[in-house]
């Protein structure tokens, strides 16, 4: 455990900091134990936020090795419809704009089961995927999806670049938080890119987190949360800049961040424009995050209430979503089997998550048909990023009555589509 006092940032090593949010202690958000699991203890750990005084990098105190996180992995990014869509349209739109065809190199860090890089395969663009997971990597290269089982270092950037060739495009997305050495991550990308390619960093956004309430996206596997005022200097002692930058309403808000070797080519008005809007806000001001906390406690009391009253009213009460966010609310809230017992289930569409158990909270997971068949009279949804989607595939749930309560960024019962 760290001592919070004496921490030092991961980015610029600065001493100073502010804490954020203490979120107690917290099970590993995607390690879902199997009912045969509960006679063994579960380990928990601290869960405590800080941000820093000089450069600004909002991040957790206390890191679980990546070994321990990533080894062996349950979430499968094909699983969501609306993520395979964004996935396209992100390649499509990478193709055209740097112009890749069979003589280049892209390489995706942290490709999952290959969501995204079938795209490229199936364009006859040469790429490789890098995934830490053993078990999804294995998923991947079967499908055809040129994967290598490994962490990304800058010493296996050396590797690449020396085997095969600098690489023109670097995807690394929703892993670029994830990373607690992200000097050596950073260096890694300086290395292994091309003096003319592009980096591009899918991962989500700060002040989206600040202002939106979403404190639920914070949990050991994500040891940062990046505003781009933060991300400057990191990259600048790097020998990169930013290059691009697009804000996204995928994971409750994220940015699509280019990055270029610096000087390469002109900087785009956007990133310009995203420095300025930061600097009203006060992103480098201790007042900015000073509330949080306090606003996340209030949000707390207005969930456990409104469940407290259905409870009472003889609902009954379910969710939907086995994830990682559902895993930091449930247990900051203090519901599941051994304290506020009042969810019977938690539906998942992901086969490899049914039949276990949430972190922490034991509650069963079941496939999403049983929201239907079992007929509880309201669902919370966990996975509230992806509401429209999951709303639409349980349109047969709501339309026999069944009624799906949103916890954030307020808490409010959904009775039309959001």
């Amino acid at each position: 455990m760290t001592d919070s006092s004496r921490f030092s940032c991961r980015s610029c090593s600065s001493n100073r900091h502010q804490p954020v949010l203490d979120l107690g202690l917290q099970p590993l958000a995607n390690n879902l134990p199997l009912p045969t699991d509960l006679h063994r203890p579960e380990p928990r750990f601290p869960l405590r936020v800080v941000v820093c005084d000089d450069c600004h990098l909002i991040q957790i105190t206390d890191i679980v090795p990546p070994v321990d996180l990533f080894s062996e992995y349950l979430y499968f990014s094909s699983v969501s419809d609306a993520l395979l869509r964004h996935s396209k349209q992100a390649v499509d739109r990478h193709l055209t704009e740097e112009s890749l065809g069979p003589h280049s190199f892209v390489v995706e860090i942290a490709s999952n089961d290959g969501y995204l890089l079938r795209n490229f395969v199936a364009e006859r663009v040469p790429c490789l995927g890098i995934e830490p997971a053993s078990n999804i990597a294995r998923v991947a290269s079967q499908a055809g999806i040129p994967t290598l089982n490994r962490f990304f270092t800058r010493e296996l950037a050396a590797e690449l670049v020396r085997d095969r060739q600098p690489a023109d495009l670097i995807l690394a997305n929703n892993v670029f938080a994830h990373v607690p050495d992200i000097n050596d991550f950073v260096a890694g990308l300086a290395t292994l890119i091309a003096p003319t390619g592009r980096i591009v960093l899918e991962f989500p956004y700060a002040c989206d987190l600040i202002e939106h309430l979403e404190f639920d996206t914070i949990y050991h596997e994500h040891v940062f949360y990046f505003s781009l005022t933060a991300l400057v200097p990191l990259f600048a002692r790097h020998g990169l800049e930013p290059f691009d930058v697009l804000r996204l309403p995928i994971h409750g808000g994220s940015l699509r961040l280019s990055v270029i070797p610096a000087g390469s080519r002109p900087p785009r008005p956007a990133v310009r424009r995203l420095l300025d809007e930061e600097a009203r806000k006060g992103v480098d001001q201790p007042a900015y995050c000073a509330n949080f906390a306090r606003r996340v406690h209030t949000l707390r009391e207005d969930l456990l209430q409104l469940l407290r009253q259905l409870r009472s009213e003889g609902k009954r009460i379910a969710a939907y979503g086995a994830s990682a966010k559902g895993s930091t609310l449930l247990n900051f809230y203090g519901i599941g089997r051994d304290h506020f017992d009042c969810i019977e289930f938690v539906a998942d569409r992901s086969t490899a998550k049914q039949g276990r158990l949430t972190p922490g909270s034991h509650l069963p997971i079941v496939p999403p048909g049983d929201l239907l068949r079992l007929r509880p009279d309201y669902a919370l949804l966990l996975t509230w990023n992806f509401a429209e989607e999951i709303l639409a595939q349980q349109k047969d749930y709501r339309d026999a009555g069944g009624r799906f309560i949103l916890p954030l960024p307020s808490v409010q019962i959904v009775q039309t589509d959001p």
